[in-house]
């Protein structure tokens, strides 16, 4: 196991290396300044498609849930672990400064959904069952064409693999973790749990689990981000201390200090960066399958809805326990994962702050563990055909309460590589198919200001 572990670490550092970051942020860098800066200018328009998208009877298109379900599906595959955990684990591993990088991930990245969503509906296809499909599998093949079919195919692999780690297991983990410290509640039951009640949803299919999602979604993020708001009310006098530690160790290393073992600028920038996809998923390529299957005639309007995802995700949720955790001084605890976040919680909130952070928790990777189901069946699908649907199902449901009981640190490890390795094809195909985006973008916007 050690030598297992020894060699995913080593992929691990080459697959984050300079050149991933580089590629990542260089590739939503790329996307902002072709589209002259629009899914930041386009904020306001972008919250108002999402709210008009919401009746899938009154829209015009083909497609399976409306586009309001389609971005809450997104949702419920992003918000979850990264916005509790992998925030605490990003501060604890890089320093304050980390929540900074996060923030710049999810700027740019708002650019990246927004082009990953547009050439999903642009190039989907209809499957077997008469369902719409997409996502960078299908984008990669209908619009690079048969020279750039290996890289579909490895995205499809990668995607499947993937959604074991950061949309399964990871989730289930996490979840038995905080349950286990604040309830001492035994990990395998909260996988069992767990697995019956994704099981339960995921016989539906993607109606049904875009119909959870389109109910759950809103209520829970609300109710999350009144908790943290309401908190740093209380503490506002500690706000500015807060951000100065943020933009003060985003450029200069963090010292040692109680239990933080100390951060430099590299460390800040790498795990802010990864620990942002993670969260936001921007670049990945997982969130345009769902968006592929929107009720729209639009690849642009569709877009304009998928890059509110990155902005609610990042700069709101993960803002809100990134600023918590650094307010109530628990990053220097010791303390890591979501024991630091309910840490920080409950010593600003005594005996409700860990019951806000475990029910947060509980419902985030609930919903992200549905979410990813359908991602990883769409690249199962993709490989194998419909009826690999129902097989892949099954694994899907064993692998709950087998993460559950595994080791934190290592399934981490696991999932962080295997992000990087979807993301690959699915940025290099960004980059090569950005001029498609860009000509979108302008007919659409052209034809808006001459109505």
């Amino acid at each position: 196991m050690e030598k297992i572990i020894d060699l995913i670490e080593k992929l691990n550092g080459i697959v984050w290396g300079p050149v991933m970051l580089v590629l990542i942020l260089g590739t939503g860098v790329v996307l902002m300044a072709g589209l002259k800066g629009m899914p930041l200018l386009k904020l306001g328009y972008g919250f108002k498609m999402l709210w008009s998208g919401r009746d899938e009877n009154k829209l015009k298109g083909e497609g399976e849930i409306s586009p309001f379900n389609a971005l809450m599906t997104s949702l419920a595959a992003t918000i979850g672990t990264g916005n509790i955990a992998g925030v605490a684990t990003a501060i604890f591993l890089g320093g304050p400064g980390a929540l900074f990088w996060m923030w710049m991930t999810a700027l740019v990245g708002m650019a990246t959904k927004y082009a990953e969503a547009v050439l999903a509906v642009h190039f989907r296809e209809t499957d077997a069952n008469g369902q719409k499909i997409g996502g960078p599998m299908y984008y990669i093949k209908n619009g690079l064409g048969k020279n750039f079919t290996w890289l579909a195919t490895t995205f499809a692999i990668f995607g499947a693999l993937a959604g074991f780690g950061i949309g399964n297991t990871i989730q289930a983990n996490s979840v038995a973790d905080v349950l286990s410290t604040n309830l001492n509640i035994h990990p395998l039951a909260t996988g069992l749990v767990m697995a019956v009640l994704a099981g339960l949803v995921l016989l539906g299919g993607i109606k049904r689990i875009a119909t959870v999602a389109g109910k759950l979604v809103p209520i829970m993020a609300v109710s999350y981000l009144a908790a943290g708001i309401v908190i740093l009310a209380m503490h506002i006098e500690l706000l500015p201390a807060a951000f100065d530690l943020i933009f003060t160790h985003a450029f200069t290393p963090v010292a040692a200090t109680g239990g933080f073992a100390g951060a430099a600028v590299w460390a800040a920038i790498r795990f802010g960066v990864a620990r942002g996809i993670f969260s936001n998923e921007a670049g990945l390529g997982s969130a345009p399958i769902a968006h592929a299957s929107a009720k729209t005639n639009s690849p642009v309007r569709q877009g304009t809805v998928a890059m509110m995802g990155t902005f609610i995700d990042t700069i709101l949720v993960c803002s809100v326990t990134g600023l918590v955790i650094i307010v109530s001084g628990a990053w220097t605890s010791g303390e890591t994962g979501a024991s630091l976040s309910s840490l920080a919680f409950e010593s600003v909130l005594p005996g409700l702050g860990g019951v806000i952070v475990s029910m947060g928790l509980c419902i985030f990777a609930f919903t992200t563990i549905l979410g990813w189901s359908i991602y990883g069946e769409k690249c199962v699908t993709y490989l194998f055909g419909t009826k690999s649907i129902l097989p892949f199902r099954v694994l899907w449901i064993i692998a709950i309460p087998l993460g559950a009981v595994a080791k934190l640190s290592f399934i981490w490890l696991v999932a962080d590589t295997l992000n990087a390795l979807m993301a690959i094809p699915n940025l290099i195909a960004l980059l090569l198919l950005s001029p498609v985006v860009l000509k979108l973008t302008q007919a659409y916007f052209a034809e808006k200001k001459a109505d």
